[in-house]
């Protein structure tokens, strides 16, 4: 005959134990266990809730539910954003979110409102995405570390063609040359490509069941792509182009490469246009950034290679050891000069016997060359101009000027001999042309 005290006792002790069963265990976020438990605790108590509801007369009614489920709902989520900003395994926030999805659909079916659950699971989403950016950052330093940066190299058609599945590449020329050949590329081009393909992959893993259009699933993935892009692998391949020790075969070889993966960014658009079926031609639709990745890689590189050369005709320079006040010039140039001019020399051969660069003046290293080429000049030139004019130098002799004279005449003969192909008549000639009218 107590109904109402009754009442009122069950309410107060349920929402006693619904605070204790909404308290997360510290260390849930550890394995995916306790989320579980803690998910299967939250269940358990509104199915119990929903059965009362409707198996007796007025000991719980809809309203006091409600109120209930809005105070689960917000302790739930933010438990939920605590806890998985702590994972940085990718695969664990993978399934967390199928939990969650599971989670969600089953209140669902009881008649709970849950989309603030899926809104959280699109907070979680941008969580996923920088571990997984952080995850491939050590796959891309892997592939790029372990690179030997020099051309594949392929004995017969099987090796032609597992590497053509990998990486679209199309070269009539190529096919038609006898095995063994040459790729243009180094291994990094195929493999970086493929890894670019898993990442798109797993992004699309976090967006099934979400409930979500194939236009908000496409934007997803392209925003993530353009992150890797843009910045995990741009980054790595900065680093890569910044080494102390790197050499100029290895930077004309990045340089090669990027060209290559470059071109491959369309393949990637159609690669994600038909995973999500969302046409590139749609309103809104991102596009991708890799390009630019790409552009920027070449062009610090190139910095990287006329700097490098600079540096190293400086090291030459060091060594230049005039005698200001030789009464006869030496037969010959001076010996530091020769080898200068040999180093020079030797260097732009390994421009101009690329790989599958067929024709040096319109390919991309063969402009390469030609700015490394004209760069070193005028920086030769400007040293030697300088020591000629250095304050310490009070006095010159005519046999001192001479010796200068035949160090000069050895410049403009190798910039005459054409070591890089494609300079249009004495444009580099050009470059010593202030040196030698003083």
């Amino acid at each position: 005959g107590a109904r109402e005290t009754f009442e009122s006792y069950y309410r107060k002790q349920r929402r006693k134990q619904a605070r204790l069963v909404l308290q997360p265990p510290s260390n849930m976020h550890e394995t995916l266990d306790g989320y579980r438990k803690y998910f299967n605790q939250i269940v358990g108590f509104f199915v119990v809730e929903d059965h009362i509801l409707h198996t007796t007369q007025g000991l719980v009614n809809r309203a006091y539910i409600d109120e209930l489920w809005e105070m689960a709902l917000s302790k739930t989520i933010a438990a939920l954003r605590t806890h998985s900003s702590y994972c940085s395994d990718p695969s664990l926030v993978l399934d967390l979110k199928n939990l969650i999805v599971l989670f969600a659909d089953t209140l669902q079916g009881y008649g709970f409102p849950v989309n603030q659950l899926f809104d959280l699971l699109l907070e979680i989403q941008e969580q996923y995405s920088e571990t997984l950016l952080k995850k491939w950052a050590g796959v891309f330093r892997n592939i790029l570390d372990s690179d030997n940066y020099s051309p594949i190299p392929v004995s017969n058609e099987d090796v032609y063609k597992k590497i053509v599945g990998q990486f679209p590449f199309q070269d009539a020329e190529l096919e038609k040359q006898p095995f063994p050949k040459k790729f243009p590329f180094s291994e990094f081009v195929p493999k970086v490509y493929s890894q670019i393909k898993e990442f798109i992959y797993a992004c699309l893993k976090f967006s099934e069941d979400l409930h979500l259009s194939s236009t908000e699933v496409d934007d997803m993935i392209r925003k993530s792509t353009n992150l890797l892009l843009t910045r995990t692998l741009s980054n790595c391949l900065q680093n890569v182009i910044k080494r102390k020790n790197i050499g100029l075969t290895e930077l004309v070889q990045i340089i090669i490469n990027t060209t290559h993966l470059e071109k491959s960014c369309r393949f990637l658009e159609e690669f994600i246009t038909n995973i999500t079926n969302v046409l590139p031609e749609t309103v809104h639709t991102t596009k991708l950034y890799g390009t630019t990745t790409f552009k920027d890689a070449r062009h610090a590189a190139e910095e990287e290679i006329y700097t490098n050369l600079n540096q190293k005709i400086d090291q030459f320079l060091q060594l230049a050891d005039y005698d200001w006040m030789a009464l006869e010039p030496g037969s010959r140039a001076s010996d530091y000069l020769v080898d200068l001019i040999g180093f020079l020399r030797s260097t732009f051969a390994v421009f101009t016997h690329l790989p599958g660069e067929v024709d040096v003046h319109s390919t991309m290293s063969g402009k390469v060359a030609q700015t490394a080429c004209m760069s070193a000049c005028k920086h030769l030139s400007t040293s030697l101009l300088q020591l000629l004019l250095e304050a310490e130098v009070r006095q010159l002799t005519l046999g001192a000027l001479h010796q200068f004279n035949l160090d000069v005449e050895e410049c403009e003969q190798f910039a005459r001999s054409g070591p890089v192909p494609g300079f249009q008549g004495d444009t580099l000639q050009l470059a010593f042309i202030d040196l030698r009218q003083v």
